[in-house]
Formats: structure tokens, sequence, C-alpha cells
């Protein structure tokens, strides 16, 4: 079946194939066998909880120094893109998108639920309500956002600056070189594949039991079980792989916005319906208590306190799981949006933006709930063995409750529905080595189906724990890929930094004084875009077209002329190198906006058109360019065949392998 699939998909068998057999053979034992699959993966969760919680404590916390380190080091300066690469996205926009990277279906289930919860089962001494705040902080600040921050950041620099797919095995080229294209590469992947389908699925699983309690609430269905978990899953995936499929993604994408912006009207909403000065002040008292308290519980591990220990691996590791099984999800995202950012300027963005927000939600809600609690004699927290009920219970307390349950409602169902729909672009992305092209509509349906089936199969082995428990097992093995990619990430970044740092001039002719009237012309003139079309026919043109006819002719080098048209013209000169980088030396026509400031000075005459055009050259290793247009023809030449020269010595040295080595896809 598989061979006859091989031409008509997209997907890469050594990572589809034992994926899709896992998960088949999973499906099939919590069909058949729920009892005996929910004792093994009850035994197999409990080992993972005693054996391994302190690496997945000390791992997120590692992330978190990683990446500030990072940050604050020269390795910051480094751009996701090439060195003259502006942000794809304005800064509030990518601003805007981070906030939206923070919001889901976890924000709704457990806003009100979890701080209730710590809050009426505290585990320290002291003041519950405040230290139910600062563990629901711990759980939803920087922690999680470090994990995404990292895979994130991984994809992006590799993806944009290597220029290889957005997939988890680019990000390991540095430690594998072209063995990522092999077998070690096919484990990577798999394992990402799996891990995020269980991330999903854990979504989907939170998101359906709460909305099925919604629908309850407001007396729209009569029972909250099994089987009608099974067909809200089966609504929500269905209407999601419609979309997949029938081209309306741009749709869902805007509706996905539109939903964004209910869900702050909803917590606004809350805020000004409820004790508004109390939520501001407890908001600046939450965070300087997380901020205080948070080196010591990023490590705790409860082993000077093992009556705890349920608490512990119950939530936190549990949560870490969650992160990790989720990251390939949320760090595409972010990657995608940050083409053109600085590391340091990606790192701050990403571990404080979607933090912040999550931290105003959970005190909105989490101490809005608390208090109502603490006024209504613990009417809230009587309710706590089944958290989804918990939102739609808290509701009650405000006004107009059936309008606001509604919006909940409806909130949580567009969450759940664009989660799926982003999670089947995001399973077959990983499934076909981060290729771009348009996927087959059966990929999509069959990602459907198996969410649906492997949902509802884990749900009735053991309800949401069976769901947890999977997921907390496949994202161990994938925790471990996330710490080796750290260091195959600074790896890639210290040749990226020694290359780049390598004392050669970037402009390199010299110019003796000749014609000086002339060049003073050309200064004070704003060339519009027909002065630099002339200047690439008269001068560029020429000048590659010799320096090709040369090398070809007498030196016997492959050297091949592009020339395009869009989105502005561009010319290069590429000299092939086979296994190694090829040597690009382009000129292209870029536009510029004239400052207002000179277009309203009256002693700057000959400055009166808003925009200039400049040709501007661009290096195959993405170095920053520069304006050629004073040079001449065998200037022009001079100049290429001098960073012709730098490319060989670069070449030449071992210490820049990395860099100017091809990464060799043999698909």
């Amino acid at each position: 079946m598989f061979s006859l699939l091989k031409n008509k998909t997209t997907f890469s068998m050594p990572v589809f194939v034992p994926s899709f057999l896992f998960v088949v053979a999973l499906a099939v034992f919590c069909i058949f066998f729920p009892q005996i699959m929910q004792q093994n993966l009850d035994s197999a969760k409990n080992f993972a909880f005693s054996h391994f919680s302190w690496f997945y404590i000390l791992s997120v916390s590692f992330f978190i120094l990683f990446l500030l380190l990072l940050a604050m080091s020269r390795l910051g300066d480094i751009r996701l893109g090439s060195d003259e690469e502006e942000a794809e996205y304005p800064f509030f926009s990518w601003v805007a998108m981070l906030f939206a990277a923070g919001m889901g279906v976890g924000l709704m289930y457990f806003g009100v639920a979890e701080p209730l919860m710590h809050s009426v089962a505290p585990i320290t001494e002291g003041n519950p309500q405040k230290d139910a705040m600062l563990y629901t902080f711990y759980h939803w600040g920087i922690h999680p956002w470090a994990i995404y921050g990292t895979i994130a950041l991984a994809l992006a620099y590799f993806g944009f600056r290597y220029r290889m797919p957005l997939s988890i095995r680019s990000a390991f080229y540095p430690l594998l070189r072209d063995k990522i294209h092999g077998i070690y590469g096919h484990i990577i992947d798999a394992l990402a594949l799996v891990a995020t389908l269980f991330g999903i699925i854990t979504t989907l699983g939170y998101g359906a039991s709460q909305l099925n309690a919604g629908l309850l609430a407001m007396g729209i269905v009569e029972n909250n079980n099994l089987a009608t978990n099974s067909v809200v899953i089966l609504v929500v995936v269905g209407i999601a792989v419609l979309s997949a499929i029938s081209g309306v993604g741009k749709g869902v994408r805007r509706l996905s916005e539109i939903n964004l912006g209910l869900a702050l009207i909803f917590m606004l909403f809350i805020l000004f319906s409820g004790s508004t000065l109390f939520l501001l002040s407890v908001f600046s008292e939450n965070i300087g208590y997380y901020l205080s308290n948070l080196i010591e519980i990023s490590f705790r591990t409860f082993s000077y306190a093992p009556e705890h220990a349920g608490w512990f691996s119950g939530w936190t590791v549990l949560y870490w799981a969650w992160w990790f099984s989720w990251a390939p999800f949320v760090g595409l995202f972010i990657a995608r949006i940050s083409r053109g950012r600085t590391i340091r300027e990606f790192i701050l963005g990403v571990l404080i933006i979607p933090s912040t927000f999550n931290l105003l939600w959970f005190t909105v809600f989490g101490d809005s709930a608390i208090m109502q609690d603490l006024a209504s004699d613990g009417a809230l927290s009587a309710l706590t063995a089944a958290p989804e009920t918990l939102l739609f219970a808290f509701l009650q307390y405000f006004p107009l409750p059936t309008v606001s349950g509604l919006l909940a409602l409806l909130i949580l169902s567009l969450f759940f529905i664009t989660s799926a729909d982003s999670g089947i672009f995001v399973l077959n992305n990983i499934a076909s080595n981060g290729k771009t092209t348009e996927m087959p509509r059966w990929q999509s349906v069959l990602w459907g189906v198996i969410m649906i089936v492997l949902s509802i199969a884990l749900l009735n082995s053991g309800g949401l724990g069976a769901v947890q428990a999977m997921t907390l097992i496949v994202a161990l093995p994938f925790a471990l890929i996330t710490v080796l990619l750290c260091f195959s990430l600074l790896q890639g970044l210290r040749a990226d930094k020694s290359y780049f740092n390598t004392g050669l001039n970037q402009s390199t002719v010299f110019w003796s004084g000749e014609k000086w009237k002339k060049r003073l012309g050309q200064i004070l003139k704003q060339t519009q875009e027909e002065d630099i079309q002339q200047f690439m026919n008269a001068v560029v043109k020429p000048a590659f077209y010799q320096l090709r006819n040369e090398l070809v002719d007498k030196h016997k080098l492959q050297v091949r002329l592009n020339e395009s048209q869009a989105p502005q013209r561009s010319i290069e000169l590429v000299i092939q190198k086979g296994a190694m980088r090829d040597f690009v030396y382009g000129v292209a026509i870029q536009r510029k906006d004239t400052a207002l400031s000179m277009l309203e000075d009256e002693s700057l005459p000959s400055v009166k058109h808003e925009q200039v055009f400049e040709p501007i050259t661009y290096f195959g290793d993405g170095r920053i360019g520069y304006d050629v247009q004073y040079m001449s023809v065998d200037e022009l030449i001079a100049d290429v065949l001098k960073q012709y020269q730098r490319y060989l010595v670069l070449l030449n040295s071992e210490a820049n392998e990395l860099m100017v080595q091809a990464p060799l896809d043999p698909s």
C-alpha cells in the first residue's frame, strides 16, 4: 500500500510509516483491550514519574538559562535570515501574533480550575491563595515558552539562515551533517511527529471535556460522558478537516483572529465586572511573588517532601510533558512569523510577551474564582472534582451568565477547531520533512481520522488520565532530543559568528578621486528606477558577462548568470562549487523612502522625490550588501573578484566548514 502512495504523497515514508504503525497498534489495543491498556499506561506513567521527573525539571530550567545566555551574548546579534534582511512583520504585528500563540484551549480549561484547585488543596504553609497563583504562574509562565522558544529558534535559525527545511532534523545539521537525511533524521522527525500528535490529542481531550460540560450547563445536552465527548471530537475535528481540504484556510485564519478578539473581550468582561482594582493590584503582587520565587521553584522536585510527590507528578511533570509534545506545533508557528528578527529580540519577545499575557489571564480568572469561592463558602471549590465544569459555574456569579456562557462556548469551539486545523498542517509538515508544497487532500483527511480514532480510543481506556499518560511517555524521548538540539544550535551559532567575524572588508574598491565632479553629481541626485535600470544594463550585465566568459573559457569553472524581474530586478553571478555552497554575487534594485525632514528642508532643493532607488549587492552567505551605483564596469569586476577571493579564503578554513558546506538533500 505504501509503495502505491509513494508518488501520490508528500510524506517521507521512513518518518510516516513507523509513526503510523505505532498509532494503529496503540488504537487497536485501546479499543479491544481497554483495561489491559489502562494498566500498562499507568505502569509506564508511574515508571516515568519515579525515574525521569528530575530530567523534566532540569531540562526546562536549562532551556531558560540557555536562551537568556544567548540573548545576553554577542550571538544574540545574529539575525534569523540574512544580515540585511528586515523583519517580515512590523514589531507590533509580531507582538500581536505572539499574544495569539499564548491563547488556546488550555487557558479556557485551566483559567479558573487550576488556581482554585491549588488554593483548596495547598501543598505549602502560608497564604494558600497566594501560593496557588504562584504555582499556576510557574506552570504557565516562562517555562513553557522556554521549551517553545528553543524549538522555534532552532527551526527559524536553520530554516532562514541556512535555508534548510523547517523541520526538527534540520536543527541537527551541525552535529549530524548530511546524516540528517538518513536514519538519524528519520528517527528525530518520527519522534517529533508522534509527540506532536499526542500533544494535540491531549488538547482535544481537554477541549472536548470542557465543551461538553458547557453544553450541559447551557441545557443543550443531557449527559457528559464518553459518547457525548466522542460526538464533540468527531464534529470539531470533522470541521477542521473540511477547512484543511476545502481551501478556506485564509477564512479560518481570519476566524482565528476574530476569536482572539472575543477572548480578549471575555477577559475584559470578567476584569471590569468584578473587583477591577483588586485584580490590577494583585496582578502586580503575583508577578513580584513569582519572580522572587522563580529560581527556587524552577528546580524543586519535592525530594525532601515525598508526601507531595503525587501533586508534583500530577501537575508539574505532566505539564512539562504536555509542553514538550506541543512544542513542534507552537515552535513552527513562532518560527514562521519571526523571519528577520535578531536572536536577542526573538528570545526576549518569546519569553516575555506571551508569558505576561498568560499571567494576566490567570490573575483575572484565577483570583476572581478564589475570591468568589471565599465569598460563597466554598461553592466553587466543591466542584473541583470535575474541573471542566468550573468555568461555567464561575460565570454564574457575574452579570449576564447565559450570554457569557454562550460566549465561552463559542470561544472554546473556535479554539478547538483552529487547534485541530493547525494541527493537521503541522503533522503534514513534520511527516513531509518540512516541505511547503501543497499537500494532497487525503493526507489531511487521514490525520483527522487518526486524531478522532486515537482520542476516542484513549478516552475509552481511561479518560483524560490515559491521554495524559501517553503524552508523558512519548514526550520523554523528544525532551532528550530538545536538550541535544541546544548543543547543535550552539555549534551552528558559534560557526556563524566565527565566519562573519573574519577580518575582510565589506566594500572592496579603492577610488582614486578621478572624475570627482561626475561622482558629486551622482551623489546629489535622487536616483529613480529608470536610472538604476540603465546602470544595470550599462554596468552590471557587461561586467558579469565579461567575468563569466573569462571564468568559463580560461579557467573551466561552472558559472551561470541569473536574472529576475520580481519583486525588483536583480542579476546574479553564480560560481558553482559542488559539495560546497556556491559563490553568489548579485545586484538587486532596492527602493528606499526619503526622510520627511529632507523633503521639507528648503536648503536641499534637489531632494524632491519621496522614494529613491539603489543597486544593492547580495551574497550567497547572507551578508549585508552595499550600494554599487558609482562603480564602472572594471570597478565592479574588481569588486566581484575581491569577494570571490574572500569566499575562497573562508572556504579554505576548517573553522568555517559548517557555514560553507552545502547541506545535501537526496530527495
